[in-house]
Order: structure tokens, then C-alpha cells, then sequence
């Protein structure tokens, strides 16, 4: 199955963009544990959205 890059770096922008919108509701149980996860997904996915960008710099199909 081919990967369409375009898909995957767009999919990704609004992955970061509902992230970044995200509130955190400290009053909620867990509320902690679950904003550290969405950093570091957020990281995560800020990574690779930086290799997919470069990948298609060096391959523009």
C-alpha cells in the first residue's frame, strides 16, 4: 500500500491543530497524565510531519 504524503502531512496539521486546542480540565482525574500524553503525542507527531516535509523536498513526485 503506497503512503500518500500529502495525506499523511495534512492528516498530521490537524492532528497538532486539535492539540493545540485542547484545554486541559485539571479538575478531571487523570487530567495530569493525560495532558502529558498529548504533548508528547503532539511531539511526536510534529517529528514526523518534519520528515515526511523533508522527504518531499529530496522526492516531489
Amino acid at each position: 500500500m503506497e503512503v500518500n504524503h500529502a495525506r499523511v502531512i495534512r492528516e498530521l496539521r490537524e492532528l497538532i491543530a486539535a492539540l493545540d486546542r485542547r484545554v486541559p480540565h485539571v479538575e478531571r482525574a487523570g487530567e495530569a497524565s493525560i495532558a502529558s500524553d498529548a504533548a508528547a503525542l503532539k511531539e511526536k507527531a510534529r517529528r514526523r510531519l518534519a520528515e515526511l516535509e523533508r522527504e518531499d523536498v529530496r522526492d516531489p513526485r
